[in-house]
């Protein structure tokens, strides 16, 4: 079992920066890849970013790619997503989510574990 706590969220004008992280307790953080998804209301959640167990890839879809980075410090049980010159369309609630295995998925039934999620709001 693990669990997972998001912070950092917040209200951000468009064009300005904000880190969210994502502290994990219970089984082995390091055996777990990880990734970020993210849910607007009334629409489907969706993918953001991921990186592996070790942290040694990652990936992310065109629409964040440039802007958003996504790492991991597994001494500290963390995953983090940074994101740049954020745009009003990044306004969701932000989910770290956890994956039992070496590489990451880009689907959401492919995750174990969820966290509650940290709302982020990008004004124009």
């Amino acid at each position: 079992q693990v669990q997972l706590v998001e912070s950092g969220g917040g209200l951000v004008q468009a064009g300005g920066s904000l880190r969210l992280s994502c502290a994990a307790s219970g089984r082995t953080f390091s055996s777990y890849a990880m990734g970020w998804f993210r849910q607007a209301p009334g629409k489907e959640r969706k993918f953001v970013a991921a990186i592996s167990s070790s942290g040694d890839r990652t990936y992310g879809p065109d629409s964040v790619k440039g802007r958003f980075t996504i790492s991991r410090d597994n001494a500290k049980n963390t995953v983090y997503l940074q994101m740049n010159t954020l745009k009003p369309d990044d306004t969701a609630v932000y989910y770290c989510a956890a994956r039992d295995g070496t590489y990451y998925r880009t689907e959401v039934r492919s995750y174990d574990y969820w966290g509650q999620g940290t709302q982020v709001t990008v004004s124009s």
